[in-house]
């Protein structure tokens, strides 16, 4: 539905390594749906994506570096996958930081694929019920989540979803869940 999202400042949190169609996808949900969408990397200039992991896909123009925003700046926060992404971002304090700060105050998060990782390293997975890329659910289950193998799973303000394949319902969902949100006063920004 258009202009469910108008007014909504949503982070896209991701580096190298991201899977092209789990960033480019979402995102047009949210832009179609009126979110200003915006690009949170760890160093500025691209950010390179991939296909499958293994094949080069182009690049993303980074506007925002997490360790010089605020979650007060956004309404909602979108972790797309892809191996090397959440890894990369596991080993920067300020992307964890900014993880966990979205998570705990209560604002939509939303994760597909291997991007529940963050999860993980953030320590905001205990409790939750999620779901993920297969290979992550042992590292969920030892954070202390409760890992199911569905489609798309929403608890509270967590939504994660499995693989590419989900994402029609994953982005259905997150336009869903990110409409709830109370809207943000726009605050800089690209």
């Amino acid at each position: 539905m258009a202009g469910e999202l108008q007014g909504r400042r949503v982070a896209i949190l991701a580096a190298d390594g991201v899977e092209r169609v789990e960033l480019e996808k979402p995102r047009q949900a949210l832009d179609d749906a009126g979110a200003q969408t915006v690009l949170v990397s760890i160093s500025r200039g691209e950010i390179q994506a991939r296909n499958n992991d293994l094949e080069d896909a182009g690049t993303f123009s980074v506007d925002e570096l997490v360790s010089e925003v605020s979650l007060d700046d956004y309404d909602a926060l979108l972790l797309p996958g892809g191996t090397v992404n959440p890894d990369k971002l596991r080993m920067e304090a300020a992307a964890v930081r900014f993880v966990r700060d979205f998570v705990r105050s209560g604002k939509p998060v939303a994760s597909i694929c291997h991007g529940p990782w963050n999860f993980v390293e953030a320590d905001v997975a205990r409790g939750r019920r999620v779901t993920s890329w297969p290979s992550v659910r042992t590292d969920l289950r030892n954070a202390g989540a409760e890992v199911v193998d569905e489609e798309v799973v929403t608890d509270g303000n967590i939504t994660t979803s499995r693989s590419p394949d989900d994402l029609p319902a994953f982005c259905e969902r997150i336009v869903q869940e990110f409409a709830r949100a109370p809207e943000t006063a726009a605050v800089g920004g690209s």
